[in-house]
């Protein structure tokens, strides 16, 4: 792929950071994908369209419950180093987490993938 790509798709998901979009929930908390229990809603965003050709995926953190679909804040981008996709973390926008606090709750998923958190 393309570094100059990459980098602009990167910096086009971190100009989502602080706005509200709406996720579609396709793995919802307890659902397994390739042995993975996810332990967050998971899901897309359809307004958005990533470089693998999909819609932008997002963890939905703070809810602790299956959910179908979830309108919140964007807080932080997972920057996948080893991936061709960025991941957008999006919660209520009352709530505040930490990078260390993001990072304990998508790693069931990001500990197979080296990357950074932006905020």
């Amino acid at each position: 792929m393309n570094d100059t790509k990459r980098k602009e798709m990167t910096e086009r998901v971190i100009s989502l950071i602080g706005k509200e979009v709406h996720v579609i929930i396709d793995r919802p908390i307890g659902h397994v994908h390739k042995g993975i229990v996810y332990t967050q809603n998971y899901g897309y965003i359809e307004d958005f369209k990533a470089l693998d050709g999909e819609y932008q995926d997002a963890y939905v953190i703070g809810v602790n419950e299956p959910i179908k679909s979830f309108t919140g804040k964007v807080i932080a981008v997972i920057n996948r180093k080893d991936d061709v996709e960025d991941k957008l973390v999006v919660c209520g926008s009352d709530k505040v987490y930490s990078k260390e606090e993001i990072k304990e709750m998508v790693n069931f998923q990001e500990q197979f993938f080296s990357g950074s958190i932006i905020m």
